[in-house]
């Protein structure tokens, strides 16, 4: 009976925590309305709206199944390899990041210096990164390979601390105990418990940085982006129909591809 009295009484005010919360979203919904002006919407803006979707319906076949290099495929098999290495390096530099910032693994002011810097890497977006490399590499697929890469430490290493920091340590004590040396730690001891994680993050960041890739290409740092903003400026809408179906195309497959991974690895 007492647990039923306590629940009794918490339950008003779970309804007043409720309502609360609700009617915080419910204002801050309506003042975010005010950021929407409709009257900014010139005529010719529905026009271009109408160009989209009919170059979408009507696409430019010559230009989608082009295999040179300023066709679609081409662009696409490019955009996917920026993504793709940008990954791996990213990966290669968040694996150490994230062992520096494991608390259970490094002394707490380290870990907490790391994890100050990897949110300083988090809080710039990847557009900034890609003006900033363009200026430094001048345009093109490697500074959008270095951009994908740096963006791609933030996120990554603070899922690899996640998973560090969930380590079951009573396996490194046993093997302390027996004489294990450092390396022996972590090859039998660390990377097993690691390993299929870490490459389903991996997948999961991949998956993101193809659609970051295509992006990056509106800044000048490769891939399809470029040829796209291009064709819109133009208002060659059929050429931009083929680039967008190209695009979708490859990321859903990309996606259906590495979910089916992820969900072995996973599952083990």
């Amino acid at each position: 009976m007492d647990a039923i009295e306590k629940q009794f009484y918490a339950s008003p005010r779970n309804l007043r925590y409720i309502i609360t919360v609700a009617v915080l979203l419910l204002l801050l919904f309506i003042w975010s309305l005010s950021a929407v002006n409709l009257e900014n919407m010139e005529e010719s803006g529905w026009e271009i709206a109408t160009g989209i979707i009919g170059g979408i319906l009507n696409p430019d076949l010559g230009l989608l199944f082009n295999f040179t290099s300023q066709g679609v495929m081409y662009l696409l098999v490019e955009t996917m390899a920026i993504a793709f290495l940008g990954t791996i390096i990213g990966s290669i530099l968040a694996i150490p990041l994230a062992f520096l910032s494991a608390s259970n693994i490094v002394p707490k002011p380290v870990a907490g210096l790391t994890k100050i810097l990897l949110i300083v890497i988090r809080t710039i977006p990847a557009l900034v990164y890609g003006l900033m490399f363009i200026r430094v590499t001048g345009p093109g697929p490697f500074a959008g390979v270095l951009t994908i890469a740096l963006v791609s430490i933030g996120m990554l290493a603070k899922l690899f601390v996640d998973a560090i920091e969930e380590l079951d340590t009573s396996i490194l004590e046993s093997m302390t105990s027996i004489g294990c040396n450092t390396f022996e730690k972590i090859r039998y001891g660390i990377s097993p418990q690691l390993f299929s994680m870490f490459l389903s993050i991996i997948i999961y960041r991949f998956d993101m940085n193809l659609r970051e890739a295509s992006i990056l290409g509106l800044v000048g740092a490769g891939g399809i982006g470029a040829p796209l903003i291009f064709a819109m400026n133009a208002y060659r809408w059929t050429e931009v129909g083929s680039i967008l179906i190209g695009l979708v195309v490859l990321i859903l497959m990309v996606e259906l591809f590495s979910n089916r991974i992820r969900t072995k690895l996973v599952r083990g």
